[in-house]
């Protein structure tokens, strides 16, 4: 079985930068990622408030960049793959990969973010890719010119529904409350948006279509009246759910499911440290991401430097 000073799983912004001290600091890390670099801002069609771009830039061209970062570094293992568990103590955890592999590991750190939570309603995992949709930047211009619905009333659902302006015809914006959560930045360029309609205090009820997505059902939660509304897609933005399902079961996490951590990214268990968006915290953003993911490596270096005293 291969040990390493620290597993590192995921590969967005907290695990590249993650992963990125800790070999600089002459540890041996495996950083594990099932998908690809770079995580949700791969979702993201443009960030405006990451420093040193002042221009913005794209969410790609953003992971594409932290990509770049990793390449040669001396005592780092990438591996595309998911994690099945993880389980023992500190200076000897065991995690079990879904290649049918088990790795040692002195410590680890979580970055495995959190997932888009599903609407709720009927049909919708049935209509998931013929219609339902929880990316724009994805699956927008598969409905150019087309009319969609977005669900949702913070900063996701109002950055992507100011994209999916520039692509389709008309978007039926539906929000829960009479008001929105998201920044004022996006909240004023959607008012002024003349292809965006809004629907507020209302729910979406049902899911209309055989094969693929022709309409909604929306009900006024104030009037309780219900409106069927014509659109080839609905994207999804009602919050997110913790990725912790491989973590053991007495990890300390909040009501809502992400991990309780100290102000150096250190969990209830001793050796496993969490950064980015899996953490309980108020601000998640690629910055605050990046931030956790130096403080969490800085952590465990220090943690493994007790170890080996």
């Amino acid at each position: 079985m291969k040990s390493y000073d620290s597993v590192v799983i995921g590969e967005g912004p907290a695990g590249v930068t993650a992963a990125l001290y800790l070999t600089r600091s002459g540890c041996s890390v495996l950083l594990v990622e099932k998908l690809t670099t770079g995580g949700q801002i791969l979702q993201t069609s443009s960030l405006e408030n990451y420093p040193g771009f002042p221009k913005g830039i794209k969410g790609y061209e953003l992971a594409d960049l932290f990509a770049a970062h990793l390449d040669g570094l001396g005592n780092l293992t990438r591996m595309v793959t998911d994690v099945e568990s993880v389980e023992g103590e500190a200076g000897n955890f065991t995690v079990k990969l879904k290649n049918n592999e088990s790795v040692s590991a002195k410590t680890i750190i979580v970055c495995t973010g959190a997932k888009h939570r599903k609407l709720g309603v009927e049909r919708e995992e049935e209509l998931t890719g013929h219609g339902v949709s929880y990316c724009a930047l994805c699956d927008g211009n598969f409905f150019r010119g087309k009319d969609v619905a977005v669900v949702g009333g913070g900063n996701a659902a109002l950055e992507e529904s100011l994209y999916l302006s520039n692509i389709v015809h008309t978007i039926h914006l539906i929000h829960r409350r009479d008001a929105f959560r998201a920044r004022q930045v996006y909240q004023d360029r959607l008012l002024s948006d003349p292809k965006i309609e809004l629907h507020l205090s209302s729910t979406v009820q049902s899911l209309h279509g055989s094969g693929d997505l022709t309409g909604i059902t929306v009900k006024n939660l104030k009037t309780n009246q219900t409106e069927e509304i014509p659109c080839e897609a609905i994207f999804i933005y009602v919050g997110f759910e913790p990725v912790t399902s491989f973590l053991p079961a007495n990890l300390e996490k909040d009501p809502a499911g992400f991990i309780v951590t100290d102000t150096e990214m250190r969990s209830s268990i001793p050796g496993i440290f969490a950064a980015g968006d899996i953490r309980s915290k108020l601000c998640r953003q690629v910055i605050t991401a990046a931030g956790d993911g130096a403080t969490a490596a800085q952590a465990a270096f220090v943690f493994l430097e007790q170890l080996h005293a």
